[in-house]
């Protein structure tokens, strides 16, 4: 009989996503989106499925081969708004729950997202962009006219590109429409030469809530704030007061109480997101996450699911109690709070949770679930029994014919005595009394959290026969301020003795790994870290470095967020060279004795790709082994949501370099 193999990198074109569930007003009806990779486009296709929770059958309700995505239950449950590509540029559609054709409600030049109804359930507010001289008014144009002139770019601001965006156009902003759904008019309530973002609209449909930052210098600015925008007047008013970076604002029933996540950037990017209530009746503001040391929100990091929407604070029918999402110790659950300050968990075991919607009456909700060997499904969940049904199993028929290696929980001591905590997986077709190799994982970030979740990544390697390592070393997310924090000024010290610590202990551990065939391997931070390793010690057999950096002097002025992020991080301008000298990976290259595999995307804007030319440059020149693989129109989140031939190409040269190399 022959044993099932473990996950391949074409195992792409067979694995489907589920995520943002959505329940109906009345708590009977989830809509869903479902992403799939087509084998023969090799794209993205996503539709919205449903669920009636009596029979709890799943149904597919869009069939087009685009994206789609954002869909919301209008306020009587009988229609859903949805944002679909079908079109070309995202427009927003509403479609029938009785059936029939979705109707494209928006025909905006330069598409549309974020679609709100009104608590009348008449009107759909929207965020639009508008160029110099466009108007709402303005339709797509004709994709079949001859390709625009090329012309220069002429760039006069510092934030002039991102690496979601490309390169901006500083002349383009972002502002706030309404579209009568019955005469199809449309309304546009915020002009002006800002961003305005839409949020939420208040249950008494008085407000629209925006997010903005007011600040004349924005090179120099980093801070969100919250507006009110009073829909009749069009008057605002400014909820926070420009301390901090404020958004996911969300009501309660009776628009008394307005809830937000945020903080006051104590710790720069590193601070920890809390919870915030404001109570509009009184003007009394609370923060109900003050002595809770974890961050608000969703700090994990993958590489296979799609679609995911961060879910809000979502509030139950009382108008003093509510839910909220907590990245915590390798998980991301869901809390109960209240008005009072009152906090406790109602969904914390291992796993992530990336998606829920509330049944506010019931005290029920949708959500969607990770864990180690499922890629994600939906469940129905009493928060407070904890009974749960499952919706869907959108992987299970795929899985059964597959192995998949389960992850070990594990915790060590790290520097300074700190306790630190990750995961290793055995090798598939592991036999007790044998010897394998072992890649350690290195996270990026570095504010973020490896979790209870699937890892495509990680599944190829051990199906290839590798036993896996990975960890939250100091500077991750989960583990409480001072943790995150640590890493701030010391990239390359304790973070590095962290990591060393977690290869020491396995070898301590664990018997079955051959402590002379050591692999080692991460992306952004996870990849300056890797570079850092090879040039600090030769105890690793081979190593592959992605979207990394390895020159913090030359990062400073070419990465979308160097000018401020080197100063944040490294903590260090251009006032200190010695200093990002110091922390750069290549003032060590001479050291180098690893063979690294260099894998970098064209056009990756956050870690630009000349960071990886300098290092290939640099050990070529040296004589070191080492290979330069480049991925045309690819970004920094390649390995995410790359291109699918991409990200499968990506995934071999990883397995193949280290299958040669150890």
């Amino acid at each position: 009989m022959t044993s099932k193999q473990g996950i391949q990198p074409e195992d792409l074109y067979h694995l489907k996503s589920v995520a943002d569930p959505q329940l109906s007003p009345d708590g009977t009806e989830v809509i869903y989106v479902e992403t799939r990779i087509d084998e023969k486009k090799k794209d993205y296709i996503s539709n919205l499925f449903y669920i009636h929770l009596k029979d709890r059958t799943p149904k597919q309700w869009t069939f087009g081969e685009d994206r789609t995505s954002s869909p919301v239950w209008s306020p009587d449950g009988s229609q859903i708004a949805f944002l679909s590509t079908r079109t070309g540029q995202p427009q927003i559609h509403v479609l029938s729950k009785a059936g029939g054709e979705a109707k494209q409600v928006t025909h905006c030049k330069n598409g549309a997202s974020s679609p709100v109804w009104s608590p009348c359930g008449k009107k759909i507010a929207f965020s639009v962009k508008l160029g110099k001289d466009e108007s709402i008014l303005d339709k797509v144009e004709d994709e079949k006219k001859e390709e625009k002139e090329v012309k220069p770019l002429e760039i006069d601001k510092m934030k002039h590109k991102s690496d979601a965006g490309g390169f901006l156009d500083l002349e383009q902003f972002t502002h706030i429409a309404i579209v009568d759904l019955e005469s199809g008019e449309l309304e546009q309530v915020t002009e002006g030469n800002e961003h305005f973002h839409l949020d939420t609209w208040s249950p008494n449909g008085q407000y629209l809530t925006y997010l903005a930052d007011k600040a004349e210098d924005l090179d120099f600015s980093f801070n969100i704030d919250i507006f009110l925008l009073n829909v009749e007047t069009k008057e605002t008013r400014q909820l926070t007061q420009g301390t901090g970076m404020y958004y996911q604002t969300s009501w309660s029933p009776n628009s008394r109480f307005i809830s937000y996540v945020g903080s006051e950037r104590e710790f720069e990017n590193a601070t920890q997101a809390k919870l915030w209530v404001y109570d509009l009746q009184d003007n009394v503001l609370t923060c109900i996450t003050g002595e809770f040391d974890a961050p608000i929100g969703d700090f994990a990091i993958g590489d296979f699911l799609q679609g995911v929407v961060t879910p809000r604070v979502q509030w139950l029918n009382d108008n003093k109690s509510f839910y909220f999402q907590v990245t915590d110790h390798g998980n991301a659950a869901i809390y109960f709070g209240n008005i009072e300050g009152e906090i406790y968990p109602a969904i914390h075991d291992d796993q992530y949770v990336y998606g829920f919607s509330l049944d506010a009456q019931q005290d029920k909700a949708v959500v969607a679930i990770s864990t180690t060997t499922n890629p994600g499904d939906l469940f129905y969940i009493n928060l407070q029994t904890g009974d749960r049904e499952q919706l869907t199993s959108i992987n299970e028929e795929f899985l059964k014919t597959r192995t998949l290696s389960v992850p070990e929980a594990i915790e060590f001591e790290g520097a300074e005595g700190w306790k630190v905590n990750g995961w290793i997986m055995k090798p598939v077709g592991y036999e007790a009394g044998n010897k394998y190799p072992l890649v350690l994982e290195i996270h990026g970030g570095p504010h973020a959290m490896y979790a209870n979740t699937y890892f495509n990544e990680f599944q190829i390697l051990a199906a290839q026969g590798f036993a896996v390592l990975y960890t939250n070393p100091r500077g991750s997310h989960g583990y409480g301020q001072t943790f995150v924090d640590a890493v701030r000024g010391d990239y390359g010290g304790n973070d590095y003795q962290d990591l060393m610590a977690a290869v020491d202990y396995t070898l301590e551990h664990y018997d079955f790994i051959d402590q002379d065939r050591l692999g080692v391997t991460g992306g952004s931070y996870g990849g300056f870290m890797t570079n850092w390793i090879v040039g600090h010690t030769n105890r690793f057999k081979a190593a592959v470095t992605q979207r990394s950096i390895s020159n913090w002097i030359s990062f400073y002025g070419v990465s979308d967020i160097g000018y401020y992020f080197t100063d944040w991080q490294i903590q260090a301008g251009f006032d200190d060279i010695e200093k990002l000298w110091h922390h750069s990976p290549l003032k060590y290259v001479d050291n180098v004795e690893t063979p690294l595999l260099i894998l970098h995307g064209e056009k990756d804007y956050r870690c630009p790709i000349e960071q990886a030319e300098q290092l290939f440059i640099a050990l070529k020149h040296r004589k070191k082994e080492t290979k330069f693989v480049r991925f045309p129109e690819a970004n920094h989140e390649l390995s995410r949501s790359g291109k699918p031939m991409l990200r499968i190409n990506r995934l071999e040269y990883i397995r193949d370099w280290f299958v040669k190399y150890i």
